[in-house]
C-alpha cells in the first residue's frame, strides 16, 4: 500500500485578526510530506514565530523549523531499512532526532544571517534603553532574532514519533473517536511564556513521545498553533475537535474539512485570542475508505469551535 492510499494530509495557515489590524505578518508555518521508500510514512511540522520586538525575524525562523523538521524526519525515516527492532528506532529517535532538527536549524539561521545581516533599524520596537543589550545579545546569538516553536510528527503503519518544543498542540483520535494528547504537558508554558528553538538549552526543553502501533494507526493525527487552541473557552472543547472532525470527515469526507478550514480557522482568530492560527491533519485514508457509497465531498457547513 502506498503512502498516498495510507494518508491524506490536509493543513492551512491564517493570519491573526490582531496581525492583520497591526500590519504584522502571519508568523506561523506550515509543512508536510510523505512517501513510500523503505514502506509508506508521512512527516508533518508546524512552527510559531514569537513576534517579540527581540524576535523580529521569527517569521522567517518558523518558516526553516518546519523546513527543516520536515526534511530531518523524511531522512530519518527513509534510513529505517526495517520496522522490526522498534525499540533501536525509539532509542535512535529519542536521542539524535531532536539534536539533527535543532543543528540543522541553526545552521540555516546563520547561513540565512550571512545572506541578509541585521540593519542597523534591527531589531526595531523596543525602548531606547533596551535596545544595546538586546542588540549585543542578538549580536552573540542570532538566532535570538528567528525564535520560533516546533511541534512535528512522524508517521508509519508500524509507529509514531511525537516531537515538539515549546507551546502548540498534538491530538491523536483513535478510530473509535477517543482524543488523546500524546506528550505530557510541560508546566513551563503559561500565558505568553513558551520554551523556544533558540533558547540556550533548546535541546534540553523537547518533549519526544514514540507509540508503537500493534492495530490501527490514529484515525486522525491533529498538529496546530496555541492560537487554535486559545480560541476555545477551555480545554474540554478544544479536545472535542478531534472527534467532531473525525465524525464529519466520516459523513461527509475530507473535502468537507479542506473546503471550510479556511472558514473555520479565520472564525477561531477573530473570536478567539487574534494570534495567527495553523491546523495540521493527518488522516488515515481507511477511515475514508469506509465512508458511505455516494457520500459527497462537499455537506453541509458544519462549525466546530466555539
Amino acid at each position: 500500500m502506498s503512502s498516498d492510499e495510507t494518508w491524506r494530509i490536509i493543513g492551512k495557515r491564517q493570519q491573526g485578526a490582531s496581525h492583520v489590524f497591526l500590519g504584522m505578518p502571519n508568523q506561523d508555518d506550515i509543512r508536510w510530506d510523505k512517501g513510500d521508500d523503505p514502506f509508506p510514512w508521512a512527516v508533518i511540522a508546524v512552527s510559531d514565530g514569537h513576534g517579540s520586538p527581540k524576535c523580529f525575524r521569527s517569521e522567517r525562523g518558523a518558516s526553516i523549523a518546519v523546513e527543516v523538521a520536515v526534511n530531518v524526519g523524511r531522512e530519518f525515516l527513509m534510513s529505517q531499512i526495517s520496522r522490526s527492532n522498534l525499540p533501536l528506532v525509539k532509542v535512535w529517535a529519542e536521542e539524535k532526532l531532536h539534536q539533527h532538527i535543532l543543528d540543522r536549524w541553526l545552521e540555516e539561521v546563520k547561513e540565512d544571517c550571512v545572506r541578509k545581516p541585521f540593519s542597523a533599524e534591527e531589531p526595531s520596537g523596543l525602548d531606547d534603553r533596551d535596545r544595546p543589550a538586546t542588540r549585543r545579545a542578538i549580536d552573540e546569538r542570532p538566532e535570538i532574532a528567528y525564535g520560533a516553536t516546533l511541534v512535528t510528527c512522524l508517521i508509519t503503519t508500524g509507529f509514531v514519533i511525537y516531537l515538539q518544543i515549546g507551546d502548540g498542540d498534538i491530538l491523536s483520535v483513535s478510530s473509535e473517536g477517543e482524543v488523546s494528547r500524546p506528550l505530557p504537558a510541560d508546566p513551563r508554558l503559561f500565558a505568553n511564556e513558551t520554551t523556544s528553538l533558540s533558547s540556550k538549552d533548546a535541546l534540553l526543553d523537547f518533549r519526544f513521545g514514540f507509540q508503537v502501533i500493534s492495530g490501527r494507526p490514529p484515525a486522525l493525527t491533529l498538529l496546530s498553533t496555541d492560537g487554535y487552541s486559545n480560541a476555545f473557552r477551555d480545554d474540554c472543547g478544544f479536545l472535542k475537535v478531534g472527534s467532531d472532525l473525525l465524525d464529519i470527515i466520516r459523513t461527509d469526507g475530507p473535502g468537507q474539512v479542506e473546503q471550510y478550514l479556511p472558514t473555520w480557522l479565520k472564525e477561531a482568530t477573530e473570536t478567539g485570542s487574534g494570534d495567527d492560527v495553523t491546523l495540521g491533519l493527518v488522516i488515515w485514508e481507511e477511515v475514508v475508505a469506509r465512508l458511505p457509497r455516494g457520500t459527497a465531498e462537499g455537506g453541509v457547513d458544519r462549525a466546530h469551535h466555539e
